[in-house]
């Protein structure tokens, strides 16, 4: 699809948000980024604003509340942030025939399988977190049936420092002990090959339900061993503990893996972790473009 009309972006200043500008700008597309100060997507009359001042010829959204333990605690803005503002979203999406594509997380599923979780699988989500996102995509699919709706997991990118890759390969350069979960199997996810599959599959007009993450299940310890490793770090300072240890507030599928009846589009996550190993080293020796927040 070719148009001078801007991809919108919700949520601009999270690791999906920043990621997506980042890639359209790469690719050429036009693109908005707005921030949850100029578009807040719980707000009716915040999303009509934004559609007439940017006419839009689709909405990524990429907002959304993260914190999983707090959660718990909070879980009506949880459901404002994850559920309600989604689900506007794809109302007023369906009232200007716009694509809508939205994201969804591993965490609706309860673990209780030992084969990767296909789109057609029950949810049955452990959290707070997990029951935002399983309303929210229920939600988005009934007012908007041709939404895309993107589960993933476990991002890890070097354009956000907010992930667990990151936090790993820094107390290893500081020599520092590291430690991570090793009863939690997960399906990580580079968030480059994440954003240009999404985008390609917002592209080539794809619907419903997708499972979109690197190929190949691991442990959070397991994750941190293999990325100190192809860094060269000492992978020792890596401690395994049981997901119990951590003192969570919110409850963890102990399986979580996706898989996807629509095939793999992505490469292994060791491809991911030799990428973002590089995207460091690169990020390190230039300044990246700032990013227009409107």
């Amino acid at each position: 699809m070719l148009t001078t009309q801007p991809l919108l972006i919700t949520g601009a200043k999270g690791t999906l948000g920043q990621a997506f500008w980042r890639v359209c700008r790469m690719r050429g597309l036009a693109v908005v980024a707005l921030d949850r100060a100029a578009l807040d997507i719980a707000s009716t009359n915040s999303i009509a604003q934004a559609l007439r001042e940017h006419q839009p010829w689709a909405i990524v959204n990429a907002a959304g509340y993260v914190r999983v333990d707090e959660a718990e605690m909070d879980e009506a803005r949880c459901i404002r942030e994850n559920t309600t503002g989604p689900q506007l979203l794809a109302k007023a999406c369906a009232a200007h025939h716009l694509p809508l594509l939205t994201f969804s997380s591993d965490l609706v599923f309860d673990g209780g399988q030992s084969a990767p979780y296909l789109e057609s699988d029950a949810p049955c989500p452990l959290s707070a977190y997990g029951r935002s996102k399983w309303q929210a995509e229920q939600a988005v699919l009934a007012h908007l049936p041709t939404a895309l709706v993107v589960r993933t997991s476990a991002f890890f990118s070097a354009w956000d420092p907010h992930n667990f890759v990151h936090h790993a390969l820094m107390a290893a350069r500081a020599g520092q002990p590291f430690a991570a979960a090793d009863d939690l199997l997960i399906s990580p996810t580079y968030v480059p090959d994440l954003v240009n599959t999404a985008l390609d599959l917002l592209l080539d007009e794809a619907q419903g339900l997708w499972h979109l993450t690197n190929q190949g299940a691991c442990t959070w310890a397991e994750l941190a061993r293999l990325a100190l490793t192809l860094a060269g770090l000492d992978a020792a300072g890596v401690v395994p503990q049981p997901a119990a240890s951590f003192g969570w507030a919110a409850s963890r599928p102990g399986y979580s893996v996706l898989g996807s009846a629509h095939g793999a589009l992505l490469p292994s996550v060791e491809s991911g972790l030799h990428r973002h190993l590089a995207d460091e080293r690169l990020l390190g020796s230039a300044n990246p473009p700032a990013m227009l927040l409107i």
